[in-house]
Formats: C-alpha cells, structure tokens, sequence
C-alpha cells in the first residue's frame, strides 16, 4: 500500500503553532521519511499564512489551508468541516495531529465520515519495517497496547512528550487554499470568559506541575486546621509561577466528607489512581505521602520533588528525585517572598 502522510493542525491565538502540535509535526516528518512517503499539511483557522511559514522548512511537498473568520474560534461544525476537507484534498492515508483538546473533539467524526479508523493516546509510531505500527494507551493511560490497522485513512493522535518539538528553520512557503462547505449552524462565539473562580489552575502546557495533598487541610501544630491561607498560599504561588495545580484523590474526596476544603481544586485536577496522568517536565508534591495510586500519575514526570515533614514517606523510597522535609506552609511562604519583586 502506498501511504500519504498528512499532518493537521491549527494556530493558536497569537498565530504560531503549539509545544504539542510541533511536536507532532516531528512525529509526522520520522514516519513519512520511514515510509518513504510524501508528507503534507493541512491547517486550518482565520489566517493560517504565519503557522505555515514557521513551519515552511519541514520538507512537506504541499501546504493545505482552510481559512477564514467562520474557523478562528473552536467549534465541532467548522473544525470538522474543515479537517474533513482538507483530508480528502490530500486524499492522505495516514493522518497525525496532536491529542489537544481541539482536535480530539473533532477528528473521530471526521474519520467516521470518510470511513476510516482513529487511535488517541498514541505513545510511539513505528514504520521501520515498511508498516506502520503503534503504541497507545488504553484505560486512563494504565495499560499500553500494540496496534496495526488495515483500513484506511488511519487518524492518529499523538501524546504530548513523545518526541521534541520540531524548530526547523522558517521559510516561505505556497499555501493551498481549499473549500469547506459549513452545515447550518445554531452556535457562535461571542466572548471569552474566565471561570467564577478567577484562577486558571491546569495548564497543561505548564512547564510545573504543583500537586497539594490532604495535608493542607490537617491541623496545625495550633489543634487548627488554616485551609484559608493554605489557599492563598497555593494560588499565590500558582499566580506567580504559572504552575499548574494537581491534587490526590484524597484531596478532591474530602468534600463529600464534610471537611473543609481548598476551593481552587475539584476532581478535575486530579492526579494518578482516577485522575489524569500528566506529563510536565517538573513536579512539585506538597503535604502528600507519595502512596503508589497516585505516584503512577507521575510517571511521565521526568523531575519529581516532594515536601513533606516525614523523612519516611513514600517519595523518600526512590519515588522523588529530591525529598525537602520540611513544613510546606513556611516553604511556600518563602517561595512567594522571592516571587514578590518579579510581580507587575
């Protein structure tokens, strides 16, 4: 079978692609080459033009765009539209983007329409033999299986961190445009709007991941427990850092317990046993013992830290690269004493 690579993506607010889309590109570039296949790409958004130059020395033989007001702002209608589109103008038989949230909304639609198949959660791509293979995750990312498909076009999206983020050279390069026919829609962008909480707490591109435990939420050395300052603590932080927040399943399940409870943190955040299983290059784990159900969400965290004031704990045991026992509340004291020049 001769394959055709396509890799799909959109630019962000500011125009450029994402840390995980460019890496994806990267992802597409090794499999074509292996493949011997030609790589093309296709974007999509208002002006597509910037994106398509930063990334205009990949070496893909065509350039796909589909632009205009009607695609700047994410909506399943009009991503599919265009993703559908553009993949069959490419008439590409491999398909590689990356598992954003944007895109993962859209592209298993997208491939039921054109009758092929998709796997999310991709962990690696292998077409050294001449056949393209994978590795992806299945139940939360806690068991890792080996794929090969027949049917095609096969939509593949692709996990943050498996390979760098491409940084070829820009270049100037000649963009195709082709047409997406948009269905009737009864849906449209008026504004943006921060969450009630003020405080945009995940970040995944985030280069700290900050993990609180139930430690927070104990007495102090006073008999009580000072959930308001901890709060304040951790957002300070989170503020000055733009870390993202995690937490412990024990954490987000007080709650229901009738404790008090950190306001910034719901089960979203999460990390480990039911949670989600990120992969920021840094950890922070404050107030937390390091027990195994939620150490497995760290993983694929390749710098682990800890806090705590048992010497004992889990991270203690090889679970952290670095243990600081000490009292979380006067380390992040200090910390965002040091932060406080730096704030505008």
């Amino acid at each position: 079978m001769t394959e055709t690579v396509l890799y799909v993506a959109h630019p962000e607010a500011d125009g450029s692609l994402s840390q995980l889309s460019l890496e994806a590109l990267t992802v597409a570039r090794s499999t074509a080459a292996s493949l011997g296949a030609p790589l093309l790409v296709g974007l999509f958004g208002g002006d597509v033009h910037p994106a398509a130059s930063s990334i205009g020395g990949c070496g893909a033989s065509l350039f796909l765009a589909v632009e205009g007001p009607d695609f700047v702002q994410p909506r399943y209608a009009s991503d599919a539209a265009a993703a559908e589109s553009i993949a069959r103008a490419a008439n590409a038989t491999i398909v590689v983007a990356a598992h954003a949230s944007r895109m993962a909304r859209v592209l298993a639609g997208v491939a039921q329409r054109l009758q092929g198949r998709i796997d999310t959660h991709v962990g690696a791509v292998d077409a050294s033999d001449g056949d393209v293979g994978i590795a992806r995750w299945f139940y939360r990312q806690r068991i890792e299986g080996a794929v090969r498909r027949t049917q095609r076009p096969w939509f593949l999206l692709i996990e943050p961190g498996l390979a760098p983020a491409f940084d070829g050279a820009p270049a100037p390069v000649e963009v195709e445009p082709i047409p997406a026919a948009l269905p009737p829609t009864h849906t449209r962008t008026v504004g943006l709007r921060e969450a009630a909480s003020g405080e945009q707490t995940i970040r995944p591109d985030a280069a700290l991941l900050f993990v609180a435990g139930a430690g927070w939420t104990r007495k102090r050395k006073d008999g009580q427990p000072h959930v308001e300052e901890a709060e304040q603590l951790i957002l300070g932080f989170l503020h000055a850092s733009r870390a993202s927040l995690g937490s412990t399943k024990s954490l987000t399940d007080i709650a229901g317990q009738g404790q008090a409870v950190l306001h910034c943190l719901s089960h979203l955040n999460q990390v480990g046993q039911t949670g989600s299983t990120p992969r920021h290059p840094k950890g922070l784990s404050t107030c937390c013992h390091g027990e195994e159900p939620h150490v497995v969400g760290w993983r694929f965290i390749r710098d682990r830290r800890a806090i705590n004031l048992d010497p004992n704990c889990g991270w203690a045991r090889g679970k952290a690269d670095v243990l600081y026992v000490a009292d979380a509340f006067e380390v992040m004291r200090h910390l965002n004493r040091l932060f406080e020049p730096r704030q505008p």
